[in-house]
This record gives C-alpha cells, sequence and structure tokens, in this order.
C-alpha cells in the first residue's frame, strides 16, 4: 500500500481548443457564499480547464458576472432564499451531459429545496462529478443517492463531514484516517480525498497520502480551490485517482509558494488561487 508514483500533467496537443480541453460545470454559490462558486470555478481555469460555466442563481449572477471574467456564467432559478431551486433540476441534469465534469456543492445550503436538490442531481448527474461542501452534507444520513451514480465520483470531506456521512466520531476518524476514509471510498465506489495534514486519496483499493500544504490552508475557500483543480483534471481525461492525487499535491504545492510570501496567520484562498500557475511551472519541472 505504498504511496503511487505522481501522475503527469495532462498533455495539451499543438492543435489544441478550448472545446478539447475540458469543459466543467461548476454548480455553486448563493446569497452570501457567492466566493464559493467564483474560487471553484477560476481554480477549475487555471488548472487547464477550457470552458468553466457557473451555474449560479439568477438572483446572484449580477454579482458573478463582475467577479469572474473568464468564466461562463449561467443564470439559474433562485428560491426566494437567494439558493438554487428545484425547477433547476432539469436544466442542471440536462447540462451535465454536455460537459466533461461537474462540481456541485461549494456555497450550498443542505437544507430545504436546495438540499433536495443536491440529493437528486447526485444520483442523476451524467458527468464525472466533485462533490464538495454543501452537497456532501446533504449526503447525512442517506449515502442512497451516491450509491446510485454510475460515474466517477470524488468526495473532497474533511474529518467532520466523513463523520457526519459515516456516523463516526471526528476522532476516531482522525485516529485512523487512511483505514476509515479507504472503507467508504470502497463501500460507495468513489473516490475518497480526506483532507487534512496529510491528505488522504483513495478509491477503495490504492491510496496516497498528500505530502505538500501547510496550516496556514486552514482557511474559508481553500477546499473551493482544491474542488476546481480536480474538476479540471478530471474534465481532461485523467483518470479519477490521479486526478485527485495530482490535484492534492498542486493545491498544497500551491498553498506552499504562497505561505512564503503571505506567512501562516495571513494565507487566504485566493493567495492559493493566485499560486496555482507557480505551482504547474515547478510541477513540470520535476515531472
Amino acid at each position: 500500500m505504498g504511496n503511487p508514483k505522481l501522475p503527469p500533467l495532462p498533455e495539451r496537443p499543438e492543435d489544441a481548443h478550448k472545446g478539447i480541453c475540458g469543459r466543467v460545470l461548476v454548480i455553486a454559490g448563493s446569497l452570501g457564499m457567492t466566493g464559493a462558486g467564483a474560487l471553484a470555478s477560476e481554480a477549475a481555469l487555471r488548472s487547464g480547464a477550457g470552458l468553466v460555466t457557473w451555474a449560479i442563481p439568477e438572483c446572484i449572477a449580477q454579482t458573478a458576472e463582475i467577479k469572474c471574467t473568464e468564466v461562463i456564467t449561467w443564470p439559474i432559478p433562485c428560491s426566494e432564499s437567494g439558493h438554487p431551486s428545484l425547477e433547476s433540476r432539469e436544466l442542471l441534469d440536462e447540462a451535465s451531459m454536455e460537459v466533461d465534469a461537474v462540481i456541485l456543492g461549494p456555497g450550498l445550503p443542505a437544507v430545504g429545496e436546495t438540499g433536495e436538490l443536491m440529493r437528486l442531481l447526485i444520483a442523476e448527474i451524467h458527468a464525472p462529478l466533485v462533490l464538495d461542501a454543501g452537497a456532501l452534507s446533504a449526503l447525512e444520513g442517506d449515502l442512497g443517492p451516491l450509491m446510485k451514480r454510475r460515474r466517477p465520483t470524488v468526495l473532497t470531506p474533511h474529518p467532520g463531514e466523513l463523520a457526519r456521512m459515516t456516523g463516526k466520531r471526528i476522532d476516531e476518524i482522525q485516529a485512523a484516517r487512511g483505514a476509515i476514509a479507504m472503507e467508504f471510498a470502497k463501500s460507495t465506489g468513489t473516490i475518497t480525498l480526506l483532507k487534512g495534514a496529510g491528505t488522504v486519496i483513495t478509491d477503495g483499493e490504492q491510496v496516497a497520502i498528500n505530502k505538500t500544504g501547510n496550516p496556514g490552508m486552514a482557511t474559508a475557500g481553500s477546499g473551493d480551490v482544491l474542488a476546481g483543480v480536480i474538476a479540471a483534471f478530471l474534465g481532461q481525461k485523467v483518470e479519477p485517482f490521479d486526478a485527485a492525487v495530482l490535484a492534492a499535491h498542486l493545491h498544497g504545492l500551491a498553498g506552499d509558494i504562497a505561505v512564503k510570501t503571505t506567512g501562516v496567520h495571513s494565507l487566504i484562498a485566493g493567495d492559493i488561487l493566485k499560486a496555482i500557475p507557480a505551482a504547474f511551472l515547478q510541477y513540470q519541472k520535476t515531472d
């Protein structure tokens, strides 16, 4: 069960165009949490995705357009509370057939109709799927939607989220991070990326422990950036386990580059995002 060799970056042919470099759909963000979708979307672009479409509640779509100039913003039906509504289910399901990867959950509440929407989409989305934040909370007490999936699925829980999905205590998970993540991944047919110091990535058979990153990355939005990097690699047809391993490494490496300027106390998710290009360049030199 040794650490597998880090995979190479996706190749990009000389005649590449944006349509073949990975189309990513980001279903994220709600009133008060617009930044989560922006971080995930921009991280996907910075990690090589050719086209990123951000499905955002129409009531806050203008904010998204101002914030992200390179991202395609797609206003979807909005609930009275400023969250994606159940009316968007069919639209999002159909859109997932036209992309190479989907992110679901950053900045979304796992309650009410948005929680129900996410549970339905988890089971129905046709593309490889990255589940983060609210989408993980939506699975608490009922992994049924996850068990219905037939396409690759990468989960990015922190210990608290994995505890809620498994019914275990956080201290139990922290005492046996690798074993519990591996058991969960195997039983659900997913790639599980358990965040924290020494992030564990496993598909239930293979296991990798990430060695990059630093305590400054324990900051709001860091996981949204990671979700974007994973989805970009999935969209570029990297094998799902390799996509998660490579994304964790480069995300941590970007944090290590950024922290040299900010220090651990002042590092924020935007700093990690800005350091992704430097992380890719550094990795290419050793690849």
